[in-house]
């Protein structure tokens, strides 16, 4: 039993984090104290208390606790616990159901949970870390509370590893051993907000090596093996950072720009995304401020597709510190964006006769053609007449 799992809250007292939802008079600490339970989606990311809240509701509520994993379970298991939430119901007991990592079950799944979580046969907890937006059904959210747990931040965490150093009959108290405060703050930092990984990680360091006093580097030693954090490519994460990598460029400041393209590729994000991002981001946010500025997106795609990685990282830096810094206009979106508008309000406006082609006679008979100039001086309609549709003549789309 390993020490994350032997140190898990048994009651609110000891839980650490997610105050806007557990601290006095706010809505779980109501819910928990009042016993009266309603289904709800937990959302956060990894080692936040989502489980350990679910267990805490379920037992301070006398509610009989069935927990499954959506990546290893089905309907068969939920048929089975939906029998034994109809002998509990027989019995005045509430039955809780807390489903792991509910984004992965499927849709056929999530309907067949849907009507025992309407009828109230049980309470449904689920958690998920990625956006119950994308992952779940609309039905199913619709009976459900959604709460969002956030990562445990660096005071949390300290509380928690001191409890586990301290602790002799749960935690790792018999060793008598201490963490320089140097260690402690990488330790911490190494973790990502993940209060598993922090333990997970004590618990060798401390078992694994002699010294009485854990230095940072055995904290390295520990985390060998390289990780940049949270990723996965299908994930909130990866859009989370593409999103401020974007903002960062958009908002000229190159420093930012260059952390979140090295956290992308060290994550192994694929060269060729981040390319095409720069791509549209050059005509979106710099436009004709830098008339370059597309030439050199467009060449950092060439060249990432000739080259690859990892020699492509230097022109994924090269492009994005040039469009981080170059000057930024919103004149080519905004111009197409009135320009779209126009032609929702104005969908099938005729088009001048003077601008359509003219090959026959008849249709030069009918006006085509008529009053456009075409010659070494001048291109266009006569000054006095517009481009546009008539009613649209006096529109100006573009603002330089």
């Amino acid at each position: 039993m390993n020490l994350a799992y032997k140190l898990r809250p048994q009651n609110l007292e000891e839980f650490f984090g997610q105050e806007h939802l557990v601290g006095p008079g706010k809505i779980l600490n109501r819910m928990i104290q009042s016993k009266t339970l309603f289904s709800m989606i937990l959302w956060g990311p990894p080692g936040s208390g989502k489980t350990t809240l679910a267990y805490i509701i379920a037992k301070t509520t006398d509610s009989d606790f069935h927990a499954l994993s959506a990546v290893q379970t089905g309907k068969d298991d939920l048929r089975k616990i939906i029998s034994i939430a109809k002998d509990n119901q027989e019995n005045n007991k509430k039955t809780i159901l807390f489903l792991d990592e509910i984004h992965r079950w499927n849709k056929a799944q999530q309907d067949g949970l849907l009507p025992h979580v309407e009828s109230s046969l049980i309470t449904l907890i689920g958690a998920t870390t990625e956006n119950p937006s994308f992952e779940i059904i609309n039905p199913l959210l619709s009976r459900c509370r959604i709460f969002v747990l956030k990562g445990l931040d660096e005071k949390n965490l300290e509380k928690i590893l001191n409890i586990a150093l301290k602790d002799k009959k749960r935690g790792l108290g018999k060793y008598k051993k201490t963490v320089t405060k140097d260690a402690k703050e990488l330790l911490i930092r190494l973790c990502g907000q993940d209060a598993r990984i922090m333990l997970n990680a004590l618990e060798i360091a401390v078992t694994n090596f002699n010294n009485k006093e854990i230095a940072n580097e055995i904290i390295k030693e520990v985390f060998q093996t390289r990780s940049a954090g949270l990723y996965d490519k299908k994930a909130d994460e990866h859009y989370n950072i593409v999103s401020a990598y974007i903002k960062s460029v958009r908002g000229s400041d190159p420093d930012a720009a260059l952390y979140y393209l090295a956290r992308m590729l060290e994550n192994g994000e694929d060269p060729k995304f981040i390319a095409r991002r720069m791509i549209i981001l050059a005509s979106e946010d710099i436009g004709l401020a830098d008339r370059g500025a597309l030439i050199q997106a467009n060449a950092a795609f060439e060249a990432v597709h000739k080259i690859g990685m990892p020699e492509a990282q230097l022109t994924l830096a090269h492009a994005t510190l040039y469009l981080a810094t170059a000057k930024k206009s919103r004149a080519v979106a905004n111009a197409l964006g009135r320009a779209k508008e126009a032609v929702y309000e104005f969908p099938n406006e005729p088009i001048p006769l003077h601008l359509r082609n003219a090959p026959t006679k008849l249709m030069k008979n009918l006006g085509y053609a008529k009053d456009y100039i075409w010659s070494n001086k001048y291109v266009g309609p006569k000054t006095d007449v517009s481009f546009l549709p008539e009613r649209l003549k006096n529109r100006k789309f573009f603002q330089p």
